[in-house]
């Protein structure tokens, strides 16, 4: 929607849940049980009592879809669907006569607590920045040939852990595994070089057949929308293990997301063309039109020791060499069949500023360089008691929309 809207709800000029936005997410407050509920400035519009004083007559909605725990058999209805409820309320915020502001069904978002919004099936993490993989190969491998030979001919992913992702504002200890020192035999022990990975995360919203490959030209129909993605990072873990089958332990323990889901709808007017790609792809990987989105991306860390926080990345999804049409077409092309709630993680997203990098490793380094604090902290890797802070926003012609923010603290090893 790319025309200003007026709403009788108050709305800060700044925030990310405007009326244009109106992402979907499951809350609780105190002696009610989780159900579904849409953001919209600082409140909550829950769902199943918008659905009690007649916002949605005549849409043939069983309400239990919305008292439900999880947004998956709302997602599944359709996005023919979905995208009604969330084009009424539009509507409905923007009439001054509306049952929602006669009967009120908010809820302040102080007064409540967000939960996963999808059970989350099958987890996948791409590889998919080009300026990421270029500075870990320059780091790791050949500065002048930084690129492996398949990566510009497919997007790179693995299947990761669905059972340890967890919602903004779960804190997560950090990890023990097996890492190699440069002298000396494997050991065990705590990781001594925790990471952020700055991602997206897009949810599929309908399911395909075992069999049946979904194309880059109807992907999207299968994208029900993306929350913020921090795909935590042991290091010195990962470092030891990834070969010859790649990560495992160094990434399973926890990654932590938003927990409001931005629809593509919401989205569509910060559609950009994406970076050339050379050489040319095969086919199956060929696309049309905008595939790209241009959302403005930040990664905060808040110390232990002081309330200061420092914004040590600022970078955007618009820099991806590999779109997220092109991620699920290439994902299905063997005929492997995706499920409602299934994520998908974009990989890091880097920019070619090193203030635009979006991890640790390539912020310092690989160490070399640390990162200095606004308390007057260095950081080469992650410290306990840091709280890392990604944050996420479009903005275009005066309309604003965001995706909140996802936190969590690093704890002590158990």
């Amino acid at each position: 929607m790319s025309d200003k809207l007026n709403t009788w709800i108050k709305i800060q000029e700044n925030s990310d849940f405007s009326i244009h936005n109106l992402p979907f997410g499951i809350f609780s407050t105190p002696g009610k049980s989780k159900r579904a509920g849409v953001a919209i400035g600082e409140f909550i519009i829950d769902l199943k009592q918008a659905q009690s004083v007649g916002v949605f007559s005549n849409m043939m909605i069983d309400s239990n879809v919305f008292a439900n725990e999880f947004l998956n058999s709302f997602i599944a209805l359709g996005k023919q669907t979905t995208s009604a409820v969330r084009e009424r309320l539009q509507k409905q915020l923007c009439d001054e006569s509306s049952p929602l502001k006669e009967f009120n069904p908010l809820v302040h978002m102080d007064d409540a607590t967000m939960h996963l919004p999808v059970k989350v099936g099958d987890y996948t993490d791409f590889y998919s920045s080009i300026e990421h993989a270029t500075n870990v190969g320059k780091m790791f491998r050949d500065p002048d040939n930084a690129l492996l030979p398949n990566w510009k001919h497919l997007p790179v992913g693995y299947h990761g852990r669905a059972s340890s992702i967890i919602v903004s504002g779960q804190d997560i200890h950090r990890p023990k595994g097996q890492t190699k020192p440069n002298d000396g035999p494997p050991v065990f022990g705590p990781s001594q070089r925790m990471d952020f990975e700055l991602e997206m995360g897009f949810i599929i919203g309908k399911e395909s057949q075992l069999g049946d490959p979904v194309s880059t030209e109807n992907a999207e129909d299968y994208i029900f929308g993306m929350v913020l993605f921090n795909d935590w990072s042991a290091r010195d873990i990962q470092k030891w293990e990834y070969v010859p089958l790649g990560p495992f332990l160094g990434k399973s323990f926890a990654s932590s997301i938003s927990p409001w889901v931005v629809t593509l709808e919401a989205l569509e007017p910060f559609r950009v063309e994406g970076p050339n790609q050379n050489p040319k792809v095969l086919p199956y990987l060929e696309y049309s039109g905008l595939k790209n989105y241009d959302i403005n991306l930040e990664v905060q860390i808040e110390p232990k020791t002081t309330n200061s926080t420092t914004t040590v990345s600022k970078s955007n999804f618009k820099y991806m060499y590999w779109n997220m049409a092109q991620q699920l077409a290439h994902h299905t092309v063997n005929g492997c069949n995706i499920n409602v709630g299934d994520m998908m993680a974009s990989g890091t997203i880097s920019g070619k500023e090193p203030d635009s990098y979006g991890s640790m490793l390539e912020l310092s380094w690989a160490g070399k360089n640390p990162v200095k604090l606004n308390d007057g902290s260095e950081r080469k890797f992650l410290d306990d008691g840091d709280t890392v802070i990604m944050k996420g926003y479009c903005e275009k012609n005066g309309i604003r929309v965001g995706f909140g923010e996802v936190r969590s603290k690093l704890l002590p090893a158990k």
